[in-house]
């Protein structure tokens, strides 16, 4: 099973606070074991929204909306994408993170990703064979 792990913004990453040398390396650090494990898929660290664009669709319609963007609860600083073999492993690994923001509280949110599987019928041989294909060119590019 894959897993999004996402880092909760605060008002300090939509500020642009940079985390300190201590921070980095305990987050380096975590990483590492996560990689060695073999859990970690990707992750990364985001600009504020300040920076950010969100597109909103109406039908038909595309209205480009400019960051920031207010609710800071509803917003991503940073995440990472798992492959574990259960949620509660994938609550495990999180429980052992540092506080990504050393100064205060944060959130980290899990989130199971949809595999080809959990689609059922709707997800035609056709469209399982071109997924498959864009997976082989995407790690083809790596």
């Amino acid at each position: 099973m894959r897993f999004m792990v996402i880092v909760k913004a605060t008002k300090d990453s939509e500020a642009g606070v940079m985390p300190s040398e201590k921070l980095l390396a305990a987050m380096g650090k975590y990483n590492e074991e996560l990689v060695k494990a073999g859990v970690m898929l990707a992750g990364e660290g985001l600009q504020p929204s300040s920076k950010g664009k969100r597109v909103r669709f109406s039908g038909e319609k595309r209205a480009v909306i400019d960051g920031p963007f207010t609710e800071t609860k509803e917003l991503i600083a940073g995440f990472w994408l798992w492959q574990l073999r259960s949620m509660d492993e994938a609550v495990e690994w999180a429980k052992r993170c540092p506080n990504p923001f050393e100064n205060g509280e944060s959130e980290i949110e899990i989130r199971q990703v949809f595999e080809a599987a959990d689609f059922g019928a709707e997800f035609t041989p056709e469209l399982r064979e071109q997924e498959e294909r864009l997976r082989k060119e995407l790690s083809a590019k790596k």
